[in-house]
């Protein structure tokens, strides 16, 4: 049975904790015409599917399949990172991990999978079993094996906390069920309460000569994505967090 674009809208509106007069009055439709819609009594034109989802904000992976249901062709294009239409956007990815050389840079996709590194972030993947390093490779799983950088990262009960809070968040968002699987892989074996008196959680990873680096990180998106590959790319750069990184890497 196929889901409805009704059934799709509802869940989305539940997900965001809003009543459908909530969901009506910021749409500006009637509370009658949105319970018909998540119903199925009435089908929803192309603009008011976007005028929900814009409301609710909606992926624009996810708005294509609300689209798809309630009959309507997908607003956003999908396209390889190679397809030519992408060449300005990856020389743009290109020049952000090449200018932040000599810190570490990544480009990850909505599910953390590994895009695309300068070789900064490279170099500290030194010594990492070489069958974790079989693409696709999935930078949280990575980052918590034993045999990954797990065994490396000196804070390793901080990160994993850190990155389980931003897993949860990540998935309140899209509703992606792989990344609560990633969440559960991430709290395994439970999530020890961290005090620390730091205003950002540290990346602190121990080198293959045992020096420990610590790094800050920052996120970046693309600003006004219009097609769904680029609005799921991040590019997560690290600087350093002390005078002793930023001298060890200088």
């Amino acid at each position: 049975m196929s889901t409805t674009a009704g059934t799709l809208i509802r869940e989305w509106r539940q997900r965001r904790r809003l009543s459908q007069l909530e969901l009506a009055n910021r749409a500006e439709v009637s509370a009658r015409h949105l319970s018909w819609i998540e119903t199925g009594r009435s089908r929803p034109t192309s603009t008011m599917v976007m005028r929900l989802c814009d409301q609710l904000e909606v992926p624009l992976r996810e708005q294509n399949q609300v689209l798809l249901a309630a009959g309507h062709a997908p607003a956003h294009p999908e396209r390889a990172l190679g397809d030519p239409s992408m060449a300005e956007a990856n020389r743009a990815l290109e020049a952000i991990l090449v200018a932040h050389h000599p810190y570490p840079a990544l480009v990850v996709d909505r599910r953390w999978d590994l895009v695309a590194a300068n070789d900064a972030a490279y170099a500290l993947l030194a010594g990492v079993d070489a069958d974790l390093l079989e693409p696709p490779v999935n930078v949280i799983r990575l980052s918590i094996h034993p045999r990954g950088l797990g065994g490396r990262i000196a804070n390793l009960d901080e990160w994993r906390a850190h990155l389980a809070e931003r897993l949860h968040r990540e998935h309140a968002a899209t509703g992606d069920p792989f990344l609560a699987e990633l969440y559960g892989e991430v709290v395994a074996g439970g999530i020890a309460p961290v005090d620390s008196p730091a205003l950002v959680v540290p990346l602190q990873l121990r080198t293959e000569g045992g020096e420990v680096l610590s790094f800050i990180s920052t996120t970046t998106v693309f600003g006004t994505p219009r097609e769904v590959t680029l609005s799921e790319l991040a590019i997560e750069a690290f600087y350093p967090a002390d005078e002793r990184t930023r001298r060890l890497l200088g």
